[in-house]
């Protein structure tokens, strides 16, 4: 005996002006009577502050309430009976109504201390006697058409250059005394369907280079008290260049974002959600194979480094 929720849409992406639709599946070996078949769609923003957050007194932890978003049952069949065998029961619930007060609708995000997550959930009700049977399955939101960017994205790009002298921490002393120079551009806002374009070229370097790697970074603040906590951790790693690239060669920057670890940039009053990238030199050096494993948001002597900051957009 199981039921399933299955989706009119197999990437399960709705906006909330739309009515979220599907089937009920139940596979029963003979018939069973129930109580009522009722969906539930929750949506929230989850909020929490980890351990080692700078500022925070311990007794913070986990002590954020879930910011609503929706909340709705509906029933969708009453009281009877489903016949063995497999059994498919329609469902239509429309996300958003005209006099709803919660929060706005956000986009689906999975982040290290912010998680926004829409959840249906289907009940059998069996009775005292019988064990309910239910399923919750998540789906995926995305922005209105109505609220997405009008605009065509601006072509223009930043142009970034990495050199011993804009370097911010220390560098081994060969690289530092050597030298070296890397040019490029980049965009810095993006639309979430399509990439991170731009280019880059080596100009000089005295010591060898060993990779050149693009780091997303989410850049996620709550506001608690008085006091706005701020936690910045790793999205993926791109890899631009292996080994010790040609001098004067144009690298093309090219990095297809990931789908549920980001949205668009969020500034909300209790919490935001921003975005980062930095370009990444590691130079070959005998210290780096002793620490391959480094925190990649911790500066090191064979690293330099340009971190610029992304804003990512949801356009047509």
């Amino acid at each position: 005996m199981s039921v399933e929720l299955k989706f009119s849409r197999s990437n399960r992406i709705y906006r909330p002006s739309e009515a979220l639709e599907g089937k009920i599946v139940v596979k029963t070996h003979s018939s069973i009577s129930h109580y009522g078949i009722r969906l539930t769609v929750k949506g929230s923003v989850n909020l929490q502050v980890r351990g080692g957050s700078a500022g925070v007194v311990e007794s913070f932890y986990g002590a954020i309430k879930p910011i609503p978003i929706v909340n709705r049952t509906i029933e969708v069949k009453p009281s009877g009976k489903i016949g063995s065998g497999t059994s498919e029961i329609p469902f239509s619930l429309n996300l958003r109504q005209r006099d709803e007060n919660l929060e706005r609708f956000y986009e689906t995000f999975h982040g290290t201390d912010i998680s926004i997550q829409y959840l249906a959930t289907v009940d059998i009700s069996r009775g005292y006697l019988h064990k309910s049977l239910s399923a919750t399955t998540e789906f995926i939101v995305e922005s209105d058409k109505a609220d997405l960017l009008q605009r065509p994205l601006s072509p223009e790009m930043v142009i970034f250059y990495i050199t011993q002298d804009t370097q911010r921490h220390p560098l081994l002393p060969e690289i530092k005394s050597g030298g070296f120079r890397v040019t490029g551009k980049i965009s810095t806002q993006c639309s979430l369907s399509g990439p991170i374009n731009g280019e880059l070229t080596v100009e000089a370097s005295a010591v060898p280079i060993q990779t050149i790697d693009l780091q997303l970074f989410r850049v996620e603040s709550i506001l608690l008290g008085d006091k706005i906590v701020t936690e910045t951790s790793l999205v993926q790693t791109t890899q631009i260049a292996d080994g010790d690239v040609c001098r004067n060669l144009t690298l093309p920057i090219y990095v297809i974002l990931p789908r549920l670890l980001t949205c668009p940039t969020t500034l909300a009053g209790p919490f935001s959600i921003e975005f980062k990238v930095a370009i990444v030199i590691s130079f070959q050096s005998e210290l780096s194979k002793l620490h391959k494993k480094s925190d990649p948001k911790t500066p090191r002597l064979w690293l330099a480094m340009e971190t610029l900051p992304l804003e990512l957009v949801r356009t047509k």
